[in-house]
């Protein structure tokens, strides 16, 4: 499993509605999506910049992934996502490397990718994505 390229960074906003205009000035382009995943409890907003997006990424639920992260650390960067050909093969060969799994197997997420989690543990504190269409 070999990385294409990195599909987006994701970073963890208290209020989209506030973070927005913010980002519109700093990258000089339009937010292009807002999303809700009601599965992961929360609201993306995504910028396109060359082949690279920033997902800004708004908890609607306190009690999940995004709330808790905000909790603990804040705003910032929450993840690192990755293309892949296939997140199921990625996931699979990242355990038999010895890597720690948050999804065994992928899941629906925005733009409606499948994506997959690697465990920060094991990672060197990143929250490693890997999405694929």
């Amino acid at each position: 499993m070999k990385p294409n390229y990195i599909d987006h960074i994701g970073i963890a906003v208290k209020s989209l509605n506030e973070s927005i205009p913010f980002y519109e000035t700093l990258l000089g382009t339009k937010c292009y999506a807002i999303e809700e995943v009601a599965d992961q409890n929360v609201k993306t907003a995504f910028f396109l910049i060359g082949q690279t997006k920033i997902e800004l990424l708004e908890s609607t639920d306190p009690e999940g992934p995004i709330g808790t992260f905000l909790e603990k650390k804040g705003e910032g960067i929450h993840h690192i996502a990755l293309s892949v050909e296939n997140t199921d093969e990625a996931l699979l060969e990242s355990k038999e490397n010895g890597f720690a799994l948050i999804d065994r197997r992928s899941r629906k997420g925005a733009e409606g990718m499948n994506i997959g989690f690697l465990h920060p543990k094991s990672t060197h504190g990143l929250l490693i994505e890997f999405c694929s269409k």
